[in-house]
């Protein structure tokens, strides 16, 4: 299982002409070595758990990016299907680690409540939010039940741009295909992400990224990037099985990650992140 891409490494490495009794030595032109990436702090939720396979995928692909920084700060047990809503007091936090052993820290409390313990307890100030990968997907009209999407949402209320990522329905997974697309996003944002202009107030929306669950056979078949789909005539349909295998060509969101496409969309920021419960 897979993602089909296309393209390929070009060499930039030039050699001078060659003089007699000089050794050959390649040099690298100014143009094959650019300097380094802009410094990038992202934090990491989601609404599995801190210990769940899909956060822990995506951390170890991120920090394998250069000149990143990346803070784990997600919800201590499953919190799916939370929506935005947040506690009142801010929860309890302690440390934790994920699945493969990264330091994190575990929050007592829903998916908004981890990214506010981010950025007012721990004092976090991260250029972009990574909210997933979840174990199961979030679209449609979906997103509003979504704690994924809910941190991401509170990410973004703060003027943070934000991603939320999930991985769809099967009886297995493999996070290897939704970790590519979402280092990919964060790659072709970077020098936005990084320009170290603080927050100009509330977004208006977060990214929305479903990566179709090919266990079955086949490969995710691209990326599209699509309009949402806020209503459905029937919201079974959000949550069907893909087939990755299929010829389809749709054009509509639900109906294209069914047929095996990944989907971005933007998805507006709304009054769910300022729901409250108790603790």
């Amino acid at each position: 299982m897979g993602v089909r891409r296309q393209g390929m490494d070009r060499d930039t490495t030039r050699r001078r002409p060659h003089a007699a009794g000089m050794p050959r030595v390649a040099t690298i032109s100014s143009e094959a070595a650019p300097a380094g990436p802009a410094p990038l702090d992202i934090l990491v939720t989601n609404d599995d758990g801190v210990g769940a396979p899909g956060i822990d995928a995506v951390v170890r692909g991120l920090r394998a990016l250069p000149g990143v920084t990346v803070t784990v700060v997600a919800p201590a047990t499953n919190q799916s299907g939370t929506g935005g809503r947040t506690s009142q007091p801010t929860p309890t936090h302690r440390d934790a680690t994920t699945a493969s052993g990264i330091a994190a820290t575990a929050v007592d409390g829903f998916p908004a409540d981890s990214v506010i313990v981010a950025l007012d307890v721990l004092h976090a100030t991260p250029d972009v939010v990574v909210s997933g990968i979840n174990q199961g997907q979030n679209l449609g009209p979906v997103v509003d039940l979504s704690g994924t999407v809910g941190a991401a949402r509170a990410a973004a209320s703060r003027g943070i741009p934000a991603i939320a990522s999930s991985f769809g329905f099967a009886d297995s997974f493999d996070y290897g295909p939704g970790v590519t697309l979402v280092v990919d996003w964060i790659t072709r944002h970077r020098a936005e992400l990084a320009d170290g202009a603080p927050p100009a107030g509330p977004r208006g929306s977060v990214a929305n990224l479903n990566i179709p669950n090919c266990a079955v056979g086949g490969e995710v078949r691209g990326l599209r990037e699509l309009q949402t789909q806020p209503s459905l005539p029937d919201m079974a349909a959000a949550l069907a099985r893909q087939d990755c295998e299929s010829t389809a060509e749709p054009a509509e969101e639900v109906a294209a990650f069914t047929a095996g496409f990944a989907t971005l969309t933007e998805i507006p920021v709304e009054g769910r992140v300022a729901e409250t419960s108790p603790s």
